[in-house]
């Protein structure tokens, strides 16, 4: 059977962290790689693994890929401080490591809770995400934001999702959108891209209509309109600030 190694990346997540680690008990090792926490993050850690590292911040593909680093096995599964992994996804995982792995990455599908209200339509479900991985293998890109493990061709798939409670209310996912609008533009921008046209005015409205209308938003009622036009206004922001007169980004 091969065995199992979990990383975490946090920062002051002392909210998030304890009910994460003790959903993932039954890993074999669980590597945390700390960000400078100033709350009881580490303090909590402690109490579940003594894996624990601190790192200055790298973007969070990179530092995901140092976390896997610091790893003793060959597979890993990478969950958010805010994930939980229930008892029949932490079974399916134990089921495939000990019959002997078919793929070298595996999607998983996430449960998105808003508050405390599970999001099903706008693409918010079942929101596959590849997470489970042989590190020999698969590693992350080493971008900013919207990090994703490469090379994904070969995947397989687990039926049983992890739970994720994404956003506490409105004002923390504005405020967190506005966040990964600027540092998706500042990564950009270093690159030299600079958003056109099309980008600000055609590309929002049509990110709108997918989450509300071909997705289905509108079934989550006035969260699902929410959720779609603060999606578009992300967009809109994202590549409005790789325009080279927009300080912000």
């Amino acid at each position: 059977m091969e065995k199992l190694s979990v990383t975490i990346i946090t920062k002051n997540e002392e909210k998030n962290i304890g009910r994460c680690l003790e959903s993932l008990k039954w890993a074999d090792e669980i590597v945390v790689v700390d960000t400078g926490s100033t709350d009881r993050t580490v303090e909590i850690c402690r109490q579940f693994t003594d894996r624990i590292y601190n790192e200055s911040w790298h973007g969070y593909g990179k530092q995901k890929n140092i976390c896997a680093g610091h790893t003793k096995n060959r597979w890993v599964l990478n969950v958010d401080a805010d994930e939980v992994v229930t008892p029949e996804s932490a079974e399916e995982i134990q089921d495939i490591l000990k019959t002997g792995p078919q793929y070298p990455v595996y999607h998983l599908p996430r449960k998105n809770f808003f508050g405390d209200r599970w999001v099903r339509f706008g693409g918010w479900y079942p929101d596959r995400i590849l997470r489970l991985y042989d590190k020999n293998e698969v590693a992350f890109s080493e971008v900013q934001v919207h990090e994703r493990l490469s090379p994904d061709e070969n995947a397989g798939s687990l039926k049983n999702p992890l739970i994720h409670y994404s956003y506490s209310n409105r004002e923390d996912y504005v405020q967190r959108q506005d966040r990964y609008s600027t540092l998706y533009a500042q990564e950009k921008r270093a690159i030299g891209f600079h958003a056109n046209w099309t980008h600000l005015y055609l590309r929002p409205p049509l990110t709108f209509l997918k989450n509300f209308i071909l997705k289905k938003g509108f079934m989550d009622g006035s969260l699902g309109f929410f959720l779609a036009k603060n999606a578009a206004v992300y967009t809109y922001r994202k590549y409005a600030k790789t325009q080279k007169n927009n300080v912000a980004g």
